[in-house]
């Protein structure tokens, strides 16, 4: 005989409820002694009858496995009233975060010289102070900022002077030297060359054997 699926509801029948819950608790207690062996784990089991009367299994014992569980449990859990608690808590910091948000770009475009309008004398006048403090730490800022750059140049030109006296010591040059001997010795060049003597001078008019014909028929007159 074929038995059929059992239907996942309450039994109406007392007597065939009570039958079906002896046998299924032996069941499941049975499952449960397997497992514990099966799988080398603690396991424990309670199960109240429909009068009240208690069946239970534990692999190890019962009220240590109970307390092991509630120590487990006990960081995770969180009560209710601490949960509503804590997201008040949160949403409240939220809208206070959310309304510091608001003010500082209010702050912000005013500093920008936007929505001045509403912006009393007194308010004006804190505004234009705030600006003159913030130009004045630019400024110094700037300042510095110039400062360093030309100390790093002063060090790197004490740098490169070391360097430059290092080379003329190594090429027995004294520092400085080596350009004006250059120039002595284009000087000398300059000297030593016959072209450098030559003078020439400039004549303007007709050659002198052509002046003198030219003057002579002159004379006969």
């Amino acid at each position: 005989m074929v038995r059929g699926k059992t239907q996942m509801k309450r039994i109406e029948n007392p007597t065939s409820r009570q039958v079906t819950f002896s046998k299924r608790r032996n069941g499941l207690l049975k499952k449960a002694f397997e497992l514990s062996v099966l799988c080398d784990v603690e396991v424990a089991l309670i199960i109240f009858s429909p009068r009240g009367k208690p069946y239970e299994f534990a692999s190890s014992s019962m009220q240590e496995t109970i307390a092991r569980y509630l120590r487990h449990t006990k960081d995770n859990r969180v009560k209710p009233t601490e949960q509503s608690m804590q997201w008040q808590h949160l949403k409240t910091e939220a809208e206070k975060m959310l309304k510091k948000i608001e003010l500082l770009e209010v702050s912000r475009r005013k500093l920008l010289g936007e929505n001045l309008g509403s912006c009393t004398l007194e308010e004006l006048q804190q505004i234009e102070q705030q600006l003159e403090r913030s130009v004045t730490r630019v400024r110094a800022r700037k300042a510095k900022v110039f400062k360093d750059q030309i100390e790093k140049l002063k060090e790197k030109e004490e740098v490169l002077a070391a360097e430059n006296a290092k080379l003329c010591e190594k090429y027995g040059l004294l520092p400085g030297k080596g350009s004006k001997e250059v120039n002595e010795n284009e000087e000398a060049n300059d000297e030593s060359n016959p072209s450098s003597d030559v003078e020439t001078e400039l004549f303007i008019g007709l050659p002198e054997g052509r002046a003198k014909r030219i003057v002579q028929p002159n004379s006969t007159d």
